[in-house]
């Protein structure tokens, strides 16, 4: 019996001093985190236009100044890169979109109607909301190149 509780112990001690190691190899090798999200759009005068006064967000410096880059703040540490070139705007799922969490779903909803731009719920009715499950409230459109965009109301 002794053995027994002397060989449960020894594994035990093993089992915390492992997680330890790993737990510090862990902290010597931070996570990676988003940088930037990049979008090829056909025309970045419109493109800018839109993210900046229909979706609000800020410009910050890009270094490129060659006319086909506008860079936007997304997060304290993240951007949206816009970059002048693609020659067509194809089809897109509207699984694939970027998304943006906003105080007020309706307030947001009128910066739309003053734009003109439809929007959408998740199945596709026009000019409805979704509400989730977990109670968040969002919406979908397009931006002018046909990227989706979602739109809610999350907390978190």
């Amino acid at each position: 019996m002794k053995k027994i509780v002397i060989a449960f112990l020894f594994s035990a001690l093993f089992i915390v001093i492992k997680h330890d190691l790993f737990a510090q190899v862990d902290a010597n090798r931070p996570k990676p985190r988003l940088n930037h999200i990049a979008l090829y759009v056909t025309d970045l005068k419109k493109s800018t236009d839109f993210y900046e006064h229909v979706v609000q967000l800020d410009t910050i410096p890009e270094p490129f100044h060659d006319g086909k880059h506008t860079w936007f703040a997304i997060g304290p540490l993240s951007h949206l890169h816009l970059i002048e070139g693609s020659k067509e705007s194809l089809s897109r799922e509207k699984n694939t979109h970027l998304c943006f969490t906003v105080a007020s779903v309706p307030d947001f909803i009128k910066i739309l109607d003053a734009h003109k731009i439809e929007y959408e719920d998740w199945p596709g009715k026009k000019m409805q909301v979704t509400k989730r499950v977990d109670g968040v409230f969002q919406i979908y459109f397009k931006d002018p190149d046909g990227y989706w965009i979602e739109i809610n109301d999350a907390k978190n």
